[in-house]
């Protein structure tokens, strides 16, 4: 029997962050599914989670656990498919450091992952982007903040984890525009060059950001970096205020990554180029962005244009009289009205 804390240590603590280098969002992903798996396990066997085995972690508790992510905690599949990624990225590593798990190891990456729904991208219109950018008080240095990034999410599409981890020394300003490098996933670097408008209303956040301790560009009231779950914060309480003035607003569930939807259509309605979206956003594989085609209606009126349809045989329908057809389905079911006597009188 093989004792699994060491392992899940080393897997956290070396190969996530110091080998693959994967991002703090990733690790804190990876952390939180085994948290909730080892609670699962420990539970079901009556096991203390670090006296755990890792001959234990089988086959069927896996596929337990995933059905108890269903039904139990109403995860969906993609959620589901989260958890059991971590799971076989785990189990590859542990291939290499416990010959003995080799079958259980193969028999767990065979595990497949669960279909999941393929949804049209929402998006925010251009009337209700404006509402939301003029919800924030530009007299306030909250509300400098809030515009800012605000701005700087729904015009350059950044990731939320992207947004506040971006640092001063990221933002560089070119004459009239801004230079934004960002880090995306991967570690993959990219540069987007925004709008004048952009450049001053970060100009704006810095000439009222003061000093701090953190490098980060966007700080919360208490002086630290900004949090994801403080900008979920900011823009649920600016979209709040927006819809008295935009009432479609109401009807959406607004969260940061619909702003970086936002940006993806507006690029692609700009230049009906897929590949120069991909670039914006930081895709590495265009078949990411190839979603954003599908719910682009103007691309399909440009596709209707360009095609010649079928033409159909002209004709008019009349329709036939109603005393007629009355008539009709009453001799078919065999009643002749000429030998029927007319009875007068009621």
């Amino acid at each position: 029997m093989t004792a699994i804390a060491p392992h899940i240590t080393a897997f956290l603590r070396e190969r996530l962050p110091l080998e693959r280098r994967a991002s703090r969002h990733t690790c804190d992903s990876y952390a939180y599914s085994f948290q909730i798996l080892l609670e699962y396990t420990s539970k079901r066997l009556g096991v203390a989670p670090s006296a755990l085995q890792l001959e234990q972690l089988d086959v069927p508790l896996i596929l337990d656990f995933l059905k108890h992510l269903k039904s139990e905690r109403a995860n969906a599949p993609s959620t589901c498919n989260v958890r059991l990624a971590a799971i076989k990225s785990f189990m590859r590593f542990v291939e290499h450091r416990v010959p003995s798990a080799l079958q259980q190891v193969q028999r767990t990456l065979a595990i497949s992952s669960q279909k999941t729904d393929t949804r049209l991208v929402r998006y925010l219109e251009k009337d209700e982007v404006q509402a939301m950018l003029d919800a924030p008080d530009p007299t306030t240095r909250m509300g400098i903040r809030d515009r800012a990034m605000l701005n700087l999410a729904v015009t350059a599409g950044l990731r939320v984890s992207e947004l506040v981890g971006l640092r001063i020394e990221d933002v560089t300003f070119a004459s009239r525009y801004v230079d934004i490098r960002v880090q995306g996933k991967g570690r993959r670097e990219r540069i987007i060059r925004l709008w004048p408008s952009v450049a001053d209303s970060l100009r704006a956040w810095l000439s009222v950001r003061g000093q701090a301790s953190v490098p980060e560009l966007f700080l919360n009231a208490r002086g630290m970096q900004m949090s994801r779950s403080g900008f979920e914060y900011v823009l649920a309480k600016h979209v709040a205020k927006s819809a008295g003035h935009c009432p479609s607003l109401r009807d959406k569930r607004i969260s940061p990554h619909l702003l970086r939807h936002t940006c993806a259509m507006r690029v692609l309605q700009a230049t009906s180029d897929i590949r120069k979206v991909a670039l914006w956003l930081g895709h590495a594989s265009i078949q990411t962005t190839e979603v954003y085609l599908q719910a682009d209606p103007t691309l399909k009126l440009e596709a209707l244009s360009a095609m010649t349809p079928p033409n159909l045989r002209p004709g008019t329908f009349s329709p036939s009289d109603r005393l007629i057809g009355l008539l009709k389905s009453t001799r078919l079911c065999g009643v002749d009205l000429a030998c029927q006597p007319v009875q007068e009188g009621g």
